[in-house]
């Protein structure tokens, strides 16, 4: 929703209403998550996607007569032969999608959620996907960590939803959940998708070098929220880093101790230390491997440099699980040689931790392609 939200506003606030397709789950080697959407502009228009191209314009035609009729349906696009030449899902994936009329009449929500998420507030939004009663098909619940706004039926259902939305919106995750009618734990019936949209996940590049800048704009393409940190002023200057959020000159370790204080480090921070520079890596990196666990911490440097690193942090006290922490040097081998081949090779090994990727050539492997999320919490196990 994130990515469509601001061609989705002109067209509500003028009371048109669009189509919105969105992945809310998969199977197999589906090319995008659940989460996923596209929308069909009043106009016709088209921002985003449910397949990577692959069931586009279907989806495309489904969206817009479901803008006309007003009645939102789910469909799964599977990889049966006639499924896959008919509609184009030759990937080998399944895809269910829900498509749905937005408008003032069917999501009056909308213009808080985008001040939400422009605010970078976490919002999650509960849309029932499926349900016995054809109306009820379509409503939204908008939770909050604070709170809920809008209604699924009865207070059950409401408080139900809302409660696992919550611990879905504080984990960044989206899934479908499946209740009885009334919001029933143990029943069927009900399916519900929560989109959460947490805010964007951190990261923290340390070193105000070349290297850095081809980094923050790569990061911010791949929907980081971007801080550059140097105790150099005349290096540290926004016009340097036009793909940072913000750019503050400090002491790296003092500015990190900051934010860990203040709650803003969590476990989908990335801290890139790039300075290669004592005086300021070891205490960063002291502070780092000893912090609430964090998803990624990557060092620059030489090999040599990396020993001597390792040398002065066993010296201030780190033990070999905190030193396992550190991905030094920084990156994966791709061979790189300019700051922009660099910042591909780190954010290939960000994205390889975060996934459960192998690094590995494709071609090479005989798995499957897409792996799968991470283990699920078991939100709802203890309820």
């Amino acid at each position: 929703m994130r990515d469509i939200i601001g061609a989705l506003m002109p067209g509500w606030r003028s009371g048109a209403t669009a189509g919105l397709a969105t992945v809310v789950r998969t199977f197999e080697s589906a090319p995008r998550p659940a989460g996923a959407s596209m929308l069909v502009a009043p106009d016709g228009t088209v921002t985003g996607s449910v397949s990577g191209g692959c069931v586009e314009g279907v989806v495309y035609d489904l969206a817009s007569q479901v803008a006309a009729d007003g009645r939102p349906v789910l469909v799964r696009y599977g990889i049966s032969d006639d499924d896959a030449f008919s509609v184009g899902l030759t990937c080998g994936g399944i895809l269910d999608v829900f498509v749905e009329p937005v408008s003032q009449q069917t999501f009056a929500q909308l213009e808080a959620v985008r001040a939400d998420i422009d605010e970078s507030r976490p919002v999650a939004v509960a849309t029932v996907i499926e349900h016995p009663d054809a109306d009820m098909v379509g409503r939204h619940l908008v939770v909050r960590p604070t709170g809920f706004e809008g209604n699924l039926g009865s207070d059950r259902a409401n408080r139900a939803v809302s409660d696992d939305a919550r611990g879905l919106l504080a984990a960044g995750r989206n899934t479908t959940l499946t209740y009885g009618p009334d919001g029933e734990r143990q029943g069927e019936g009900m399916r519900v998708f929560v989109n959460s949209q947490a805010p964007r996940p951190r990261m923290f590049v340390f070193g105000a070098i070349d290297f850095a800048a081809a980094l923050t704009r790569l990061a911010a393409f791949l929907g980081y929220r971007v801080t550059v940190c140097d105790a150099r002023e005349v290096f540290a200057t926004p016009a340097r880093f036009p793909g940072a959020d913000e750019v503050i000159i400090a002491w790296p370790h003092r500015y990190l101790a900051e934010q860990i204080t203040a709650g803003l480090v969590d476990s989908r921070s990335v801290i890139c230390v790039l300075t290669h520079d004592p005086k300021f890596d070891v205490p960063l990196l002291e502070l780092a491997l000893r912090a609430p666990q964090v998803a990624y911490i990557g060092a620059m440097g030489s090999r040599r440099t990396h020993a001597d690193r390792l040398s002065r942090l066993r010296d201030a006290g780190l033990v070999d699980a905190e030193l396992a922490r550190l991905h030094s040097p920084i990156g994966l081998d791709l061979g790189s040689r300019t700051p922009e081949e660099t910042a591909v090779s780190i954010a290939a090994e960000i994205i390889a931790g975060q996934w459960g990727g192998t690094g590995e050539p494709l071609g090479n492997l005989g798995e499957r392609i897409h792996h799968d999320d991470l283990p699920e919490p078991a939100e709802r196990a203890a309820r």
